[in-house]
């Protein structure tokens, strides 16, 4: 055999004998524990079952999707995504542009403001109407100025927006405002709030570990009514708080995952797991409160939950 008939036959063995595909994924982290507990499941399975390479990307909402549209893998995958309330990014990649999909598994969320049980009953609160009750608001405001804090999500967050807009519309402006900072600003101040006996408001959602961690009560809210809720966000105009009227309850949302399509050629046994996966409010609820409310880091989380559930794992994997 000559030099170069076993440099062609070397060559052609390890072209048959490595892998087709690189199993690789970039997985986008948002700010919320829902998401991230979500991305690390992800993640732990694509290693420890696909075998494949996974890079946790941090994120907000925008940043994901405009890099899933760009399909380079700069960011693969979003683990979290809320309908309608990120509507205008699936609108623009996933029906207009076409270069990201939409899981067709989903769970159910319900967002709304939430006080303490405590603070409730000791002031007769129950519907969002009744923090805009001047000596309610006086029992919130922490700083002084003569309006009480809510906090209405982080920056970055579609639900912030609504949320800002709720507060106009529903009459509270005058009485209330509207904070926006990072989630775990607004743990903090739950549990000093409740450990001082002082009135607190925020945003709060289904599922999240805030069920687990505190006594707390979700307060009432107009009907949803699709006729009292428009919502323009930023990223539609910029004249969108003038242009939103946002004078009702939220409708249940759809929650899935999304993935750039360019995943299906990159690292096809990945984006196929993708298409499988799903989870239920409850299994969200859980991830939040190992997280967030016991401080445990989401890697061994997931790969617990994994062991604990082999079977859902496997119909995942389509096994």
């Amino acid at each position: 055999m000559t030099l170069k008939t076993s440099l062609m036959t070397a060559t052609l063995l390890t072209a048959f004998s490595a892998p087709a595909f690189a199993e690789d994924v970039k997985i986008g982290v948002p700010t919320w524990t829902g998401a991230q507990a979500i991305a690390y499941l992800l993640g732990a399975v694509v290693e420890t079952r696909i075998g494949g390479k996974v890079d946790y990307v941090p994120g907000d909402n925008a940043t994901i999707f405009q890099a899933m549209d760009q399909g380079k893998g700069d960011i693969d995958v979003h683990p979290d995504v809320w309908l309608p309330n990120q509507e205008s990014f699936t609108k623009q990649y996933v029906d207009g542009a076409g270069t990201v999909t939409l899981s067709e598994n989903s769970y159910a969320g319900n967002q709304g403001f939430c006080v303490s049980k405590d603070f409730a009953a000791a002031n007769d609160i129950t519907d969002i109407a009744d923090l805009g009750r001047p000596e309610v608001a006086a029992l919130m405001d922490s700083d002084g100025n003569g309006r009480g804090e809510m906090w209405i999500g982080a920056p970055g967050w579609a639900s912030a927006n609504v949320n800002e807009v709720k507060v106009r519309d529903y009459g509270l402006l005058d009485f209330i405002e509207p904070i926006r900072a990072e989630e775990a600003v607004k743990t903090a101040r739950i549990k000093d709030s409740i450990a001082k006996g002082e009135g607190y408001a925020f945003y709060c959602y289904e599922p999240h570990a805030v069920w687990y961690m505190f006594d707390v009560v979700m307060l009432t809210e107009p009907t949803f009514d699709p006729a009292k809720y428009i919502m323009v966000q930023p990223s539609d105009d910029a004249d969108w708080y003038t242009k939103s009227m946002v004078a009702t309850k939220d409708d249940l949302k759809k929650v899935q995952i999304a993935w750039s399509n360019s995943l299906v050629d990159r690292s096809p046994a990945i984006a196929e797991f993708f298409a499988n996966f799903s989870l239920t409010a409850d299994d969200v609820s859980n991830f939040a409160f190992e997280i967030s409310g016991k401080g445990r880091d989401p890697a061994e989380v997931a790969a617990e939950w994994i062991e604990a559930n082999p079977q859902r794992v496997d119909g995942w994997l389509g096994l």
